[in-house]
């Protein structure tokens, strides 16, 4: 009887491998830019066409490789890293398995030129498929150049699942910023089809995240330290204020390796407790350094993952170093019921002794004498020391003249004020006096598309529901979900016919973003353009616009865009009917009335109105119902019991 079980080919077996290591092209760019820094390069230049699916080239200036090397470092489970199974928990490397050269060989065309230092030749070597198509001696400059071309090639089922070249290159921005971020001592540059996307030079880490996230960043850093005989903890956490919905930037590294931790995260967000809104999430860049043979890498195959010797007590050092610098920074109020910093002392006041205030009395003063008719001397004729001859009544009104006092009036001449006066007010008719009206502005539907509401009333309960009287019996309606489903079906009306009104801005809107958040913004611009966007310019870090829809605010803008980008942080809809309804649900979502906003009656029937004007009333853009009835049958066997 023949044996069932065989030995796979090496090509398969790479491919089988390939599986698990390459997933993409950001997969690709991972293992190459880590060997790099393996190689311990001081400059590395990634170069990629068509978001990695044409071409992928990394090139470093590390210390090479020998003939020898070159060839062997294609076959499997070859790796200068480790020795024995003991160099696992001591690892100071990137990739140690020996897998991903082997697999990238297997589904792509390969060209590998590299030269030592010392040596006056270089070794170029082409690869397509796992078979070895030339390899030569060739003049080369000092460290190694790889490059992966038309990856997936013979495998097309694997090239069709890819995404389109937005998302796929913004996953291969994703693998660079992380290694990047990681190693601030080496000089990194990135293009994509020939225009250079980051150059970042040689820096600290602080320096780094600001040329990585823009210089916008810089103001919303506060630096962490904390050293331990457990774990040593550097970087920087976001201000409170600054936080976002989505999760994009937030970076742990152990080691100087990019990982991913639910449970560290977890830490992060407790230290935050009472500071953030809900749904916020903090940015932080936190690097920790522990010993090696306190962490276990190999858990997963993509190495993100870290499995930790004392997770609680790491838990508890991150989470209380984090609110002291938040503390000690000034971002956490502080309650210090001994200390008033109001009647602290100004510095050029310290050594200062206090001046004793001069009271000046008019010792003639007596309020309960009657007034005398006779001329007396008062306090401002000595104060001016010129005084006209002659007397002065009481009751007369003295006032300055170039020689001294001079008396205008009489007292016996007071009436004469009031002359007319009375007649004046009588003829005056409150009637005709006219008052500013208050006049009242935002509301929340437009005036002039509205008709005249039904004689039923409506009532809102709890700033949540509104409650209106049907023949049957009584109709609640959520307000947030019905209002998300009037905007929804407005904005994707708008976007489809390309005809929605815009407000022009008086001063132009300028807003910062990342490099990854643009390319979004700028992929649906055509769309938001449909909504009543108007943008004006785009910049490295910022966009610049001059027009909103007519429903949105100003201040809503920057919640909206980033309301987004969360939305679609994780997967780009490449079909436009698809990213439409995405534009749509998120601005809805954005721009609706949340839980607890006061209606006024007119508000609410209108509410009522439009959402029964609406093609699908019954549900929400999230697939929430939006109103429930209950018959008066119903409500009569509630009181039948």
């Amino acid at each position: 009887m023949s044996s069932i079980i065989q030995l796979l080919p090496d090509h398969v077996a790479n491919q089988i491998a390939a599986g698990e290591v390459v997933q993409r092209p950001a997969s690709v760019v991972k293992e190459l830019i880590e060997n790099a820094v393996d190689a311990g390069a001081t400059e590395i230049k990634l170069i990629v066409k068509d978001a990695g699916k044409t071409l992928i080239q990394v090139i470093d200036n590390g210390k090479g490789m020998t003939v020898a090397d070159a060839r062997l470092c294609f076959e499997r489970h070859a790796t200068s890293k480790i020795r024995h199974a003991e160099d696992l928990f001591s690892l100071h490397t990137k990739g140690f398995r020996g897998e991903a050269l082997a697999s990238i060989a297997a589904i792509a065309h390969v060209e590998l030129k590299t030269k030592q230092d010392q040596e006056e030749l270089g070794t170029h070597i082409v690869i397509e498929g796992s078979k070895f198509v030339s390899q030569e001696v060739a003049v080369l400059p000092k460290g190694t150049s790889f490059s992966v071309k038309n990856l997936f090639f013979n495998i097309p089922a694997r090239r069709n699942f890819l995404k389109s070249d937005t998302v796929e290159f913004r996953h291969v921005i994703d693998e660079f910023e992380r290694v990047a971020l990681a190693h601030a001592n080496i000089h990194f540059v990135l293009f994509h089809n020939g225009s250079e996307m980051f150059n970042l030079p040689a820096s600290n880490f602080r320096q780094r995240i600001v040329n990585v996230f823009g210089g916008k960043t810089n103001e919303k850093l506060v630096p962490v330290k904390e050293s331990t005989e457990i774990v040593e903890i550097q970087g920087f956490v976001g201000k409170p204020e600054f936080a976002k919905k989505s999760r994009g930037e937030q970076f742990f590294f152990v080691n100087d390796r990019f990982i991913k931790s639910p449970y560290l995260h977890h830490a992060v967000m407790a230290a935050y407790e009472g500071l953030l809104k809900d749904g916020c999430q903090p940015s932080y860049f936190l690097y920790l350094d522990l010993p090696p043979h306190t962490i276990d890498i190999n858990i997963h195959p993509t190495k993100t993952e870290i499995k930790f010797d004392d997770e609680q007590a790491l838990y508890a050092i991150l989470r209380s170093s984090i609110k002291h610098s938040l503390g000690q920074f000034n971002v956490v109020p502080a309650l210090d019921f001994e200390r008033d910093a109001t009647l602290d002392t100004p510095y050029e006041y310290a050594n200062k002794e206090a001046e004793t205030p001069l009271i000046q009395v008019d010792a003639n003063f007596n309020p309960f004498l009657d007034e005398d008719p006779k001329p007396a001397k008062t306090f401002a004729s000595s104060f001016s020391g010129n005084m006209t001859s002659g007397t002065r009544s009481a009751g007369s009104n003295p006032s300055f003249s170039a020689g001294g006092y001079k008396k205008e009036t009489s007292g016996q001449n007071w009436e004469s004020l009031y002359v007319g006066l009375k007649q004046a007010t009588e003829e005056v008719e409150l009637g005709e006096i006219q008052l500013e009206s208050e006049e009242v502005t935002g509301s929340l539907f437009d005036e002039h598309t509205i008709e005249e509401a039904s004689n039923n009333r409506t009532y809102q309960i709890h700033k949540k529901y509104i409650v209106s009287p049907i023949k049957s019996g009584m109709l609640i309606v959520d307000q947030k979900r019905a209002h998300q489903r009037i905007l929804y079906e407005q904005f994707l009306a708008n976007i489809t016919v390309n005809q929605a009104s815009s407000q022009q801005l008086l001063f132009p809107l300028e807003l910062h973003f990342t490099k990854t958040e643009l390319a979004i913004i700028a992929e649906l611009k055509p769309s938001l353009e449909g909504t009543g966007f108007v943008f004006e310019a785009f910049r490295d870090d910022s966009l610049v616009i001059s027009g909103l829809p007519v429903n949105v605010t100003e201040s809503e803008v920057s919640v909206l865009l980033e309301g987004l980008i969360g939305d679609l942080q994780g997967e780009l809809p490449e079909n436009s009917f698809s990213q439409c309804d995405r534009i749509a649900k998120s601005m809805a979502r954005s721009l609706s009335v949340k839980t607890g906003a006061y209606l006024t009656e007119h508000e609410q029937e209108t509410m009522v109105n439009a959402l029964f004007a609406c093609k699908e009333p019954n549900i929400s853009p999230f697939l929430k119902p939006t109103f429930i009835t209950m018959r008066v049958e119903d409500i009569d066997k509630r009181f039948a019991i």
